[in-house]
C-alpha cells in the first residue's frame, strides 16, 4: 500500500522490472532476485503502516525494500530452491482449491520440499521459466495500473500486489500468456550454452 500519488511511478517500476525479468531473467538473476526482494520488502512494510503518514510510509517502504533486496540478493545460492519451494507450495494451493478446500500444513511442506529438490535438479530451466512468468505477470499488472490511472483520478491509497491474480479480463490473461511465452523463448535462445 502506497500513497495514491505514487501510483504512476510504482506502476512504471513494475513494468520495467517485470520486462527485464521476463526477457533477461536468467542472465541477470541476482538483480531479478534483488528487484523482487525490494518489491516484497516494500509491500510488507508499507502494508503495516497507515496511509496518512506519507513521509514515514515512503521511508519505511524504502528501508523494507532495501532489506528485502539484500536478503534475496544474498540468498542467490538458495534462490532456486526458494523458487522451487514456492512453486511446490503454489501447486498445493491450486490442487486443494480445485476441490474448494485449503491444504493443511503437511501437504504444503511436502510439496514445497519436493519442489525445492526438483528445482535444484533443473536449475537453469527453473530460473528461466520462473523469471519469464513472474516478470510477465508483474509487467502486466503494472501496465494495467498505468492504463487505469489514465482513465481515473488518482486514488488516495495505491495497493500493489504483483502476484495476486491478474485483473479479471480475458485480454489481461491473453497478454500475460503471450508475454510470458515470448520471454521464455527469448531467454531459452539467449541463454543456450551459458549454463551456471
Amino acid at each position: 500500500m502506497l500513497p495514491g500519488s505514487f501510483q504512476m511511478p510504482a506502476a512504471v517500476i513494475l513494468v520495467v522490472g517485470g520486462l527485464c525479468s521476463c526477457f533477461a531473467g536468467y542472465r541477470i538473476f541476482r538483480f531479478v532476485l534483488a528487484f523482487f526482494g525490494f518489491v516484497f520488502g516494500a509491500l510488507f512494510v508499507s502494508s503495516a503502516m497507515g496511509s496518512d503518514q506519507t513521509l514515514w510510509m515512503v521511508g519505511a517502504s524504502l528501508l523494507g525494500g532495501l532489506i528485502g533486496a539484500l536478503i534475496l540478493f544474498a540468498a542467490y545460492f538458495v534462490g532456486v530452491a526458494l523458487i522451487g519451494a514456492g512453486i511446490g507450495a503454489g501447486l498445493a494451493m491450486l490442487l486443494w482449491a480445485a476441490v474448494n478446500r485449503e491444504p493443511g500444513i503437511l501437504p504444503v511442506i511436502i510439496l514445497a520440499v519436493i519442489g525445492a529438490i526438483g528445482a535444484l535438479w533443473v536449475q537453469r530451466h527453473v530460473i528461466i521459466v520462473a523469471t519469464a512468468f513472474a516478470g510477465a505477470q508483474t509487467a502486466i499488472v503494472g501496465a494495467a495500473e498505468l492504463m487505469s490511472s489514465r482513465a481515473t483520478t488518482a486514488r488516495p491509497v495505491f495497493h500493489v500486489y504483483p502476484f495476486d491474480p491478474l485483473p479479471s479480463t480475458r485480454w489481461d490473461l491473453v497478454a500475460f500468456v503471450v508475454l510470458a511465452a515470448v520471454g521464455l523463448v527469448v531467454q531459452l535462445r539467449t541463454s543456450s550454452g551459458k549454463k551456471k
